[in-house]
């Protein structure tokens, strides 16, 4: 019994201290709370008595709106998973304030921008580059030009710095802290960028903090972005890892900097090389067509052209202005009834939902039930009125059912089966007011679905209300019979033949 004593009061000695431990341990983390929220969230909070009532209420608020910034669950309580998120290296810009505004841009397009020092974590050429990719990275899908000067005030003036440094109101932290800070378009500080020494930079994800990855988030605030609450966002304000070689940037950047900047100039200049396609040519054809909820969508190459129903204009825009992860010379597209886009290309096909590509993709097209042996698709064209889909491969036609998701039986079936009068080949389609068009060539066929015939024959670009076709003296119109097609010129070969008769009247009056 006496030797159980001493273990007894051991025992007494350890359980009373694990309360003191604890409440140590509790006060740590409400001041790491109280600096991260004064720091991101704007609270405010006056003195050190966190426990008083008066205080805790906002605090507890606060601790709501950064739960609900980062999508956790909201209990305005200290758990261990807003700990975890309050502990992660991040962006010294606040997520509240700014958060959810697109902030006014520059007003010039060619920026300016100067390194001030070196980390010596990096030699200056790698360093050098990182910047120089990560401006870039914006400027690809904006009009934004930037050059690098070595004197004098630049509009961007980028700096390693540490702890409390010169005239900055923001100040480091120290390592694993924030990462680094930007400030909006403007003068003095406006667009200045600064990055904490304290930090190991490098060029790889594996030993300390990727430059090009953090200085990439850092100038979109420097351009005007304010935080993404989308993790998959450049502009989300935790750092996370991310493969360098890949684009980083997502549609929820993209639509961001371009609500700012616009999009990449509409008429780009003509690279050797590269064939920018002209809406007026006679013979333009297309690589595939799709509806976009009011809009129609044309692509050819890396191009693509949108008109609207109510409107006239027509635009012209690159592919990867939009979405910049699809390949260019895309097969087929179409809109399903979920206001969803699918575009193929080869045996891949993309989802996208408004602007977004969706993650996961791209996938096969096996998986919507393809056989093998088919390697790509021509066209695809959504009924919305039986909400099937008809998917063209060579002389072939499959029935795709969209409230199943399955192929229906009793198909492939042959092209001019299925559609009569449309011929072998499709290489776009979509519908409009109930036809269908069927694009093959520099020609579409406007098709009545319900009486399965031909309307009219028309050129492909008729969409487009040109005035005069390039390399053309006249216009094709074709009216569709029975037989066939029969085609009538312009009024300029009527013209013509009306002036031979009367030359030939004058030379007769003259015998």
């Amino acid at each position: 019994m006496k030797q159980l004593l001493p273990l007894f009061l051991l025992f007494i000695t350890f359980s009373s201290a694990f309360p003191a431990d604890q409440k140590v341990e509790n006060e740590e983390n409400m001041q790491l709370a109280q600096a991260y929220l004064n720091q991101f969230y704007s609270t405010e909070i006056e003195g050190s008595h966190l426990i008083q009532s008066k205080n805790r209420s906002l605090i507890d608020g606060k601790i709501q709106e950064m739960q609900a910034f980062f999508g956790l669950t909201v209990t305005g309580k200290l758990d261990s998973n807003t700990l975890e998120i309050m502990k992660t290296p991040r962006c010294g810009v606040p997520d509240v304030g700014q958060y959810g505004y697109t902030l006014p841009g520059w007003r010039k397009r060619k920026l300016t921008y100067r390194i001030m020092n070196y980390t010596p974590d990096m030699p200056q050429a790698d360093v050098d580059q990182a910047i120089q990719k990560a401006l870039q990275l914006w400027s690809k899908v904006t009009p934004l030009m930037f050059t690098k000067i070595y004197k004098g005030v630049a509009d961007i003036m980028i700096a390693f710095r540490t702890r409390v440094h010169g005239w900055c109101p923001r100040h480091f932290d120290g390592p694993l802290g924030v990462l680094g800070h930007a400030f909006p378009p403007g003068r003095g500080l406006g667009g200045d960028t600064h990055f904490d020494e304290d930090e190991n930079w490098t060029t790889k994800n594996t030993t300390g903090f990727n430059l090009f990855l953090v200085a990439a988030h850092e100038f979109g605030h420097s351009l005007g972005l304010s935080h993404s609450n989308d993790e998959r966002a450049l502009m989300f304000p935790n750092y996370v890892t991310l493969d360098p070689s890949k684009y980083p940037l997502s549609q929820d950047d993209i639509n961001g900097i371009q609500s700012i900047y616009g999009g990449l100039p509409t008429a780009p200049v003509k690279t050797k090389g590269t064939n920018i396609p002209h809406a007026c040519d006679p013979n333009l054809t297309f690589d595939a067509i799709t509806t976009l909820r009011r809009e129609v969508m044309f692509f050819k190459g890396r191009h693509l052209w949108r008109i609207y129903y109510d409107i006239a204009d027509v635009e012209f825009e690159l592919i990867a202005s939009f979405w910049p992860s699809l390949p260019a010379d895309l097969q087929a597209a179409y809109e399903n009834p979920k206001d969803t886009i699918l575009v193929f290309k080869d045996e891949n096909f993309w989802m996208i939902r408004g602007y977004a590509v969706l993650p996961d993709y791209p996938k096969s097209i096996h998986t919507l039930g393809f056989p093998r042996h088919v390697k790509k698709i021509d066209a695809a064209i959504c009924d919305r009125n039986t909400r099937k889909t008809y998917f063209f491969v060579g002389i072939w036609c499959w029935r795709y059912d969209e409230t199943t998701q399955a192929m229906d039986s009793g198909y492939p079936q042959r092209v001019v089966k299925q559609f009569p009068g449309i011929g072998l080949h499709v290489d776009a389609a979509f519908q409009h007011k109930g036809f269908f068009y069927f694009f093959r060539g520099s020609r579409q066929f406007e098709y009545d679905i319900k009486a399965k015939k031909i309307n009219r024959v028309l050129r492909t670009n008729t969409w487009f209300k040109c005035k005069e076709p390039l390399n053309s003296s006249f216009d094709i119109k074709e009216k569709v019979h029975s037989g066939g097609v029969e085609i009538l010129y312009h009024e300029s070969l009527i013209l013509f033949m009306f002036s031979i008769l009367y030359l030939l009247k004058k030379l007769h009056s003259y015998q």
